[in-house]
């Protein structure tokens, strides 16, 4: 059998304001979920998107330790069209949660902005522009 890409998972130190973070995006958490130590949930396509504690990482590995520098993984949401994209980067923005790029008009021809969650890790916002 080949190996199937399946999941993204991802560690953090305030698993609540995370979650907060991508529900805010659409991504259906179950509620009650900040309780837990680890959460997934299956995304439309199949592919699952997981979060972990600190706590729960290293209790099987206890020497973990968080990367450093920036971030060298994205997520990108597809958003409906440009003006989505612009009101999407506005309310995250606004409940506090960290802006890097502001929407622009990309060369390759998309709406596109940056934000980071409550970890660092960027988050891709775009839509193809109108013709």
């Amino acid at each position: 059998m080949t190996p199937r890409f399946d999941m993204v998972g991802m560690v953090t130190t305030d698993l609540a304001r995370t979650l907060d973070f991508y529900r805010r995006l659409g991504v259906d958490v179950p509620p009650g979920a900040e309780n837990e130590p680890h959460v997934e949930v299956t995304l439309p396509g199949g592919v699952r998107l997981a979060w972990d504690t600190v706590a729960t990482v290293r209790s099987f590995d206890p020497d973990w330790q968080p990367g450093g520098g920036g971030p060298r993984v994205s997520l990108a949401f597809r958003c409906a069209d440009p003006a989505e994209v612009d009101r999407y980067y506005a309310e995250l923005t606004g409940a506090g949660f960290t802006g890097h790029l502001a929407p622009w008009d990309a060369f390759w021809g998309q709406r596109y902005a940056v934000l980071h969650d409550p970890e660092g890790n960027g988050v891709d916002l775009y839509a193809p522009l109108p013709d």
